[in-house]
C-alpha cells in the first residue's frame, strides 16, 4: 500500500473511532499504530532512496579508486606470502568497498526510559545548610468546649500537638570510567557518567521519600511506622485495606482521606505503573472505561484527580504482592517536608586510581525528610481476598 492509502486509510479510521467504544476502539488504536508504522518506514524508504539518487559523481569516482588502490595492495601481500583480512557484511561475504567505508559513530548518546519520579520536585523542601537535625510542630487536634455549671471550672479544650524529629542523613553515588572513554569520538560519555551521580542520588531519595525506614541516617517514609507509637505521625488505624482495583477504589480513597468535616481537595495520588494501567483499562458491564486516565510522562490524573508514579510503591494488582504491603498514596504533597543540609556536590578526580589509567566520580548530599503532618497521607495496604469479599458482602 502507497503512502497516499496508507494516509487515506488512518483518517478513515480516526473517523470510525468517534463512535467507537469498549474493544472495537480498542482494535482501531492497534490498526492506527500498525499504519503509522508503516507511514514512517515509507518515509525513511523514500528519504534513503532521494539521497542514494543525489549522490555525487566525483564521490563514487574517489570510492572506486580506493578501491583499486586496496586490491593492489592485497595483490601484492598475497603474492609476497603475506596475510589480508577482509571485514565481513551482515551476510558473511567478503567485498572490498567493506574495507573502505569509513566508521562513524553517533554525535549523542541516545537515553534510556524516564528512571526519575517527579515527586522529589513536588515536597516541601526546607533548605537548612550546615544544620543537623530539624524539628517540625504540626497541630494533631482541637479540644471540645462543653456545658459548665455556674462557678464551676471551665472545661479543658486544649490543641494537642506533635513533633516530627528529622536528623540528618548522608547519600553518596560513586563510579568510575577508563581513560580510553574519554578519547571516544564525538559522543559525551564523560558527561554521562558524571551527570549519572546526580541522577543515581536523586533515585534514591525519590524511593526513601516513600519508603524510608527511619532507621538512624534515613529518611522517614510515607509508608513508615514508627515502633513508639508516640512519635507515629500517621495513625496506621487509618490505613485503607485493598485487594484489587474496581469501580469504587478511587472513591473509597479520596472519601477516607482528611477528618470528619470535609473532603480535601488538593492532594495527590501515589502509586505503580501498574496499578495506573489497572485504573486505565477497568471496564464496565458495557465495556465501557470507569475511569478517564490521562497521562502526561510521570503524572496525569484519573477522573481529575492528580496522580504520580512511583516505582518504590508495590502494585496493589500485582497477584505477587504479599497482603500488607503499603501499594498507595493520597494527600498533599507538601505534607512531606524534606531538609536540605546541603547542596549535592560532584566531584570528578584522576588521582584515585591514575596506574589503572580510571577516572573516579562522587557525588553526595546531606538531607533527610519525614511526613509533617498529622496523618498527612492516607496509604493504602494490600488486603486478602478473603478479607475483601467480607467488606463487599457489608455494604
Amino acid at each position: 500500500m502507497d503512502l497516499e492509502k496508507l494516509q487515506a486509510k488512518l483518517k478513515a479510521i480516526g473517523q470510525e473511532a468517534q463512535s467507537a467504544t469498549g474493544d472495537k476502539l480498542d482494535a482501531l488504536m492497534t490498526e492506527a499504530e500498525e499504519i503509522k508504522n508503516q507511514i514512517k518506514e515509507a518515509n525513511v524508504r523514500a528519504e534513503l532512496d532521494a539521497l542514494a539518487k543525489n549522490l555525487p559523481t566525483v564521490q563514487i569516482k574517489e570510492a572506486q579508486n580506493k578501491v583499486d588502490d586496496v586490491r593492489e595492495k592485497r595483490g601484492e601481500t598475497l603474492k609476497n606470502g603475506g596475510a589480508v583480512h577482509y571485514k565481513l557484511n551482515p551476510k558473511n561475504a567478503i567485498t572490498t568497498t567493506s574495507t573502505l567505508l569509513e566508521e562513524h559513530t553517533a554525535s549523542d548518546i541516545k537515553p534510556t526510559f524516564t528512571e526519575l519520579s517527579s515527586l522529589i520536585n513536588r515536597v516541601r523542601v526546607v533548605p537548612l545548610p550546615g544544620g543537623e537535625s530539624y524539628q517540625r510542630a504540626y497541630l494533631k487536634g482541637y479540644g471540645v468546649g462543653d456545658y459548665t455549671a455556674e462557678g464551676a471550672d471551665y472545661t479543658t479544650a486544649e490543641p494537642t500537638f506533635g513533633y516530627a524529629d528529622l536528623t540528618k542523613t548522608k547519600i553518596t553515588a560513586y563510579a568510575e570510567e577508563t581513560n580510553e572513554v574519554l578519547k571516544l569520538p564525538n559522543a559525551d560519555y564523560d558527561s554521562f557518567i558524571s551527570g549519572g551521580i546526580a541522577t543515581a542520588i536523586n533515585k534514591k531519595i525519590n524511593a526513601e521519600i516513600l519508603i524510608g525506614n527511619g532507621a538512624t541516617g534515613h529518611f522517614k517514609g510515607i509508608f513508615f511506622n514508627d515502633t513508639d507509637t508516640a512519635k507515629q505521625v500517621i495513625d496506621p488505624d487509618t490505613d485503607l485495606e485493598m485487594s484489587a482495583i474496581d469501580e469504587t477504589t478511587l472513591d473509597e480513597i479520596i472519601y477516607s482521606f482528611g477528618g470528619e468535616e470535609s473532603v480535601e481537595s488538593i492532594a495527590v495520588l501515589i502509586l505503580n505503573k501498574k496499578d495506573l494501567k489497572a485504573f486505565a483499562t477497568l471496564r464496565d458491564a458495557q465495556g465501557d472505561k470507569v475511569y478517564d486516565v490521562v497521562n502526561n510522562g510521570n503524572t496525569g490524573s484519573i477522573d481529575g484527580v492528580p496522580f504520580i508514579i512511583n516505582s518504590a510503591c508495590k502494585a496493589l494488582s500485582d497477584s505477587t504482592v504479599t497482603t500488607g504491603a503499603y501499594c498507595m498514596a493520597y494527600g498533599p504533597l507538601s505534607n512531606y517536608e524534606m531538609a536540605i543540609f546541603s547542596d549535592l556536590e560532584t566531584a570528578r578526580s584522576t588521582d584515585f586510581k591514575f596506574k589503572q589509567g580510571q577516572i573516579a566520580f562522587r557525588g553526595e548530599i546531606y538531607a533527610g525528610g519525614t511526613v509533617a503532618a498529622h496523618n498527612g497521607f492516607i496509604r493504602v495496604k494490600k488486603g486478602s481476598a478473603a478479607a475483601a469479599a467480607k467488606a463487599s458482602t457489608t455494604k
